[in-house]
């Protein structure tokens, strides 16, 4: 409709996606044209013999993802108008010293150009106002990057880049988009030279250790400055991320006696071998949804009632996924107290905390015995998926009340309300011997697949269910959609003590034992890539 609009006066030339080996003839380019598009295309090469030269109006040239590998100096001597210029994913290899002249310039988009290794003085772009480096070769910050006052959005997210000069970032203080590459180790910002960026909303970024990253977010909480989206990493973590507001640490070692001053509003925390940590909390976590916790010596449980017994706000009330892997010491999600040896468990969860979970992955964790205690279960009326695997010393996944069975005896009726339970993943469980207490039953109508491989040959008993709604006999009674997911072996190996009828009424989907054994290599190998859940 715009090209119908404006073929009487054409300004504009849009030749996108047409297989173009060359730029278009001088002739096609008309004295008042103001926006040309020739992306995507296979010009790899800019002739002189076919530079265009009545483009004194032309404000946006758009030649991305084109194999352009050189330009002519002379190119952009007839551009004096030109705002913004996109030469994303391109194969350029530098840039001609005519596009410091462009001084209308406001757009510059470079983003991709693998064969990028640096940049004109940009000095005289006074009207710059976005910079898109990301994925270039550049080792250093193009000259005269501090001039440019007017900027606005920064993308260096570039893996060669060897440092930041220092007094550069203070001088940007109209930035609200500022990103680095967070994996770039040589890359790590002061929070004295972030200070002054009071602009800022969305930002990614490197902090080498804890005491930085909390003079940052002390002085983002100073001057009640909130980011809309951000990506921060103290230390190195390579697990990827997924959400708007995330926090990744990783490999902090000497972080003894320093709080965690989470980011308002967190979404997302990634904690990866810092031995030092025995629980996880904080007021600011209210907002998390995603959680993840990998190779921490320390770590003896999710959450330490001590540690906000005297707040108000109820910590992870909005998480949605919980991730622990490789924790040899966590026992519970949930204690008393913290500390080496003195850790007990707790029989009493505050109402609101893990109220909204959907997603529990427990992997490797060897001290772990019970998953989830009875008293926990009301809090995880959310609760989608469980996925436990490599865990050598899980005995039971639902445990039971103890004070209920002393009451009443080993033969009284447990009922273990998960209502929204759809998938029960365990894989190699050794000692496992009960998925919950042998007089318990569980009430989850929406559970569809049941899932068991590798060594879990002690689980002899598929637990009874009844239903949410009704006062039926559990015994012969299963989900409406459950599916058993197993090896011949295991499933011919289970006890029907209860009511034998049970047995007929649950259909296992395969029982190929090379099967499953391929399957639970396949799991193997995932969790060592860290890419968990699923299955």
């Amino acid at each position: 409709m715009a090209l119908s609009i404006t073929r009487m006066n054409p300004r504009y030339m849009i030749q996108a996606g047409l297989q173009l080996e060359e730029l278009p003839k001088d002739e096609q380019w008309s004295s008042d044209i103001v926006k040309v598009s020739l992306m995507r295309n296979s010009i790899s090469e800019i002739s002189i013999d076919v530079l265009p030269t009545k483009c004194q109006l032309l404000t946006t040239l758009l030649v991305q993802e084109n194999p352009i590998k050189k330009i002519p100096n002379s190119f952009f001597t007839n551009m004096p108008c030109l705002s913004v210029l996109n030469l994303s994913f391109t194969a350029i290899e530098s840039l001609p010293n005519s596009i410091s002249e462009l001084k209308n310039l406001t757009t510059l988009l470079l983003c991709g150009c693998e064969e990028l290794r640096d940049l004109p003085c940009l000095s005289m772009l006074q009207e710059l106002k976005k910079l898109d480096l990301s994925g270039t070769k550049i080792e250093e910050v193009p000259e005269g990057m501090d001039m440019p006052i007017k900027l606005r959005y920064i993308d260096l997210r570039v893996r060669t880049l060897k440092e930041i000069p220092a007094g550069l970032l203070p001088k940007l203080v109209h930035l609200q988009h500022l990103s680095f590459d967070v994996n770039n180790v040589k890359i790590s910002l002061k929070a004295e030279e972030m200070e002054p960026l009071k602009k800022l909303e969305c930002f990614t970024g490197r902090f080498e250790d804890i005491n930085e990253f909390n003079k940052f977010i002390s002085s983002m909480q100073q001057h009640k400055k909130n980011l809309i989206k951000y990506d921060l990493q103290v230390g190195s973590s390579f697990i990827p991320a997924t959400r708007d507001k995330i926090l990744k640490i990783g490999g902090v070692h000497d972080w003894e006696g320093e709080l965690i001053m989470h980011p308002i509003e967190i979404q997302e925390l990634n904690i990866f071998e810092c031995d030092y940590l025995r629980s996880l909390v904080d007021e600011n976590s209210i907002n998390l949804r995603d959680c993840g916790i990998w190779e921490c010596e320390g770590i003896e449980c999710v959450v330490s009632l001590s540690s906000f017994a005297c707040s108000s706000s109820h910590p992870f009330q909005s998480l949605e996924v919980l991730v622990l892997c490789d924790l040899p010491k966590l026992s519970a999600l949930i204690m008393k107290d913290e500390g080496t040896g003195s850790a007990t468990t707790s029989t009493l969860a505050p109402s609101a905390t893990f109220s909204h979970l959907k997603k529990i992955v427990i992997i490797k964790c060897s001290s772990m015995k019970t998953l989830l205690p009875h008293w926990l279960l009301p809090n995880l009326q959310n609760l989608e998926e469980i996925s436990v695997s490599h865990c050598d010393e899980v005995v039971e996944i639902l445990g039971a009340p103890t004070s209920e069975v002393e009451e009443n005896g080993s033969d009284a009726l447990i009922k273990f309300h998960l209502p929204k339970l759809r998938k029960l993943e365990l894989w190699r469980l050794p000692n496992l011997s009960s998925i919950c207490s042998k007089s318990g039953v569980m009430v989850c109508d929406s559970l569809q697949l049941i899932q068991v491989a590798g060594d879990c040959y002690k689980l002899k008993r598929i637990p009874p269910f009844v239903p949410l709604v009704g006062n039926g006999q559990p015994f012969a009674y299963a989900p409406p959609s459950l599916t058993i997911f197993s090896s011949t072996e295991w499933w011919e190996s289970l006890e029907w003590d209860d009511d034998p009828n049970f047995k007929s009424v649950l259909q296992p989907l395969w029982k190929d034992e090379r099967y499953i054994f391929d399957v639970a290599e396949e799991k193997d190998k995932s969790v060592g890539g860290k890419e968990v859940g699923g299955g």
